[in-house]
């Protein structure tokens, strides 16, 4: 196997671990210290399960001697696909105490890009559920899985197992488990927006990702007593993290588990468990605001919501906060480390307006022209950055890598900003053809590359629109062969692909042709500009009739 690492510079190291950003702690470490300090205090509560830090523990104690029982090794690395359930917790930190490396995947991953992640960090394990909420079943995924990918070992699965190993019986000899992990190592793989094709990997060690939590507890005044809503899927960095559901266990509060986060299933939640804090992408906020004033259900004990995942517009934001009896907290972040916050005593025209102030002193950010220079300050430009917990590399992936950073360690974000006089950011938009739909960031040219497979597609080419719920949707214009394909059955096939739900094309436009230069070229890029200006010009045209 490729060796996983995350390498800062060593002066660097030397100053983040002075600074007392890195403190040279783990997973298991933390997990074992809470249970031991508060061992009857709850951590975990998901539909009927309401598990203490001392049960937490012991259930990934046993994970782990299991994962070692059926022949895992430390070092191994396991795709784990498990929604907003209990068992989310005890199968990654049962493999972070086994010196295992999660693969984070998501619910509504598929066999394209689920096959991908188990090639690409070459994983000898496949944890999930047997089936989703919508009934989807799992375990026929496995079973594609199993035969697409022949150096997949294990498949273990929560709930009914079939033929696989039943998460539930996992157990061995813990006597044989391995001491902590060296908190320089890779914890994890996280994966990427997918800004080109399919997902890149994220490595992120023990001590910036701790970091980049614990810190963001201080920010976001979370607590042994905070209780905090987790209504986003559980493996996205931005409930994971920011603080998330990390941030409220490294303190000793309260996780709640939703399984949708739609207000009437988590507002019940909120009253229910009284919780504190929780985090939504923009169009779930405006959903709750909407929601909020007709509710039954007491939502006073909520004091924050954070939003992120894509730009909260200023009139959006005054809406959530008129609505919710709460303090709203922008955060602009991503998996790859830099993670920006407005601040809980900052007065309105900051937390409506920007999109937040880096979490860390240490935390280098670059506002560039296109030629690479510093633009004044107050101007647009793009986004780099470097820090205690921004990544210096993907994994396995070194074109990517000599894209996506600078020879002196800067992240090229790929987002466009402006900075205030106070330091925070205004996010302006996405430098390159990505999408940032409710939160899930899509590749343009993953999608063009799955239409241009179909017999009657000539060509396509895939833009974001702006969308008042969504933040952006996604249309594909296509020049059709042959005879014209049907939108719905376009996005019918394109659910055939095995592909996540959200990537199928929101909105799909036949046309005759692509406008070219005289020299009868185009670049994808100038294209899809070409074509995102003309949608919005017809649809601003039609509203103006």
């Amino acid at each position: 196997m490729l060796p996983l690492k995350q390498v800062w510079p060593a002066e660097a190291a030397t100053r983040y671990r002075a600074a007392g950003h890195w403190r040279g702690e783990t997973f298991p470490g933390f997990l074992r210290q809470r249970a031991a300090a508060h061992p009857g205090a709850l951590a975990i509560i998901g539909g009927t399960q309401r598990w203490s830090y001392a049960e937490l523990q012991a259930r990934a104690e046993a994970a782990a001697a299991g994962f070692l029982a059926l022949g895992l090794r430390p070092g191994d690395r396991v795709v784990v696909q498990l929604g907003n359930i209990p068992e989310f917790f005890t199968a990654v930190f049962g493999l972070f105490r086994a010196q295992m490396v999660p693969v984070y995947a998501l619910p509504a991953h598929r066999q394209t890009e689920i096959s991908h992640f188990l090639r690409k960090s070459e994983a000898a394990g496949y944890i999930c559920a047997d089936r989703g909420p919508d009934g989807f079943d799992y375990r026929a995924l496995a079973r594609d899985l199993r035969a697409a990918v022949p150096a997949l070992r294990h498949a273990v699965v929560v709930g009914d197992a079939a033929e696989f190993t039943p998460f539930e019986q996992l157990d061995g000899n813990r006597a044989a488990l391995p001491g902590d992990p060296d908190p320089a190592a890779v914890a994890f793989l996280q994966i990427s927006g997918g800004t080109t094709g399919l997902s890149k990997l994220i490595p992120r060690t023990h001590d910036d990702y701790i970091y980049s939590f614990r810190a963001s507890n201080e920010i976001c005044g979370v607590t042994q007593d905070s209780v905090h809503l987790i209504a986003l899927p559980a493996a996205h960095n931005f409930p994971m993290s920011s603080p998330g559901h990390m941030g409220t266990l490294h303190a000793g509060g309260r996780v709640v588990l939703s399984p949708s986060p739609a207000p009437d299933v988590a507002f019940p939640l909120i009253a229910r468990e009284r919780v504190t804090i929780s985090g939504l992408v923009p169009p779930l906020a405006l959903l709750w605001a909407e929601a909020a004033p007709r509710t039954p259900h007491d939502l006073s004990s909520l004091e924050v919501l954070l939003v992120g995942g894509a730009k909260l517009t200023p009139e959006a934001a005054r809406r959530v906060q008129d609505a919710l009896p709460c303090k709203l907290q922008q955060v602009f972040g991503m998996a790859e480390g830099l993670v920006n916050y407005t601040r809980l005593d900052d007065p309105d025209a900051l937390v409506l307006e920007t999109q937040g102030r880096p979490i860390s002193a240490d935390d280098e950010v670059l506002i560039l022209d296109d030629l690479g220079r510093p633009v004044p300050e107050g101007e647009a430009g793009h986004l780099l950055a470097r820090g205690p917990y921004t990544i210096r590399g993907y994994h396995n992936d070194e074109a990517a890598n000599a894209r996506s950073f600078t020879p002196d360690g800067f992240y090229r974000t790929g987002d466009i900003v402006k900075r205030t006089p106070e330091g925070y950011l205004v996010v302006q938009g996405r430098a390159g053809d990505h999408i940032n739909r409710a939160g899930e960031k899509i590749s343009a040219e993953e999608i063009e590359d799955h239409l241009l497979a179909h017999p009657n597609v000539f060509d396509a080419a895939v833009v974001s629109v702006p969308d008042e719920f969504l933040g952006e949707r996604s249309c594909a214009f296509i020049i059709p062969r042959g005879d014209k394909p049907r939108a719905v059955a376009l996005k019918t096939w394109m659910r055939g692909r095995a592909i996540a739900e959200f990537k199928v094309p929101d909105q799909i436009v036949l046309v005759e042709a692509f406008e070219t230069t005289a020299a009868g070229k185009i670049s994808r890029k100038e294209l899809r500009a070409r074509l995102r200006a003309r949608l919005l010009a017809e649809e601003s045209g039609q509203q103006a009739d």
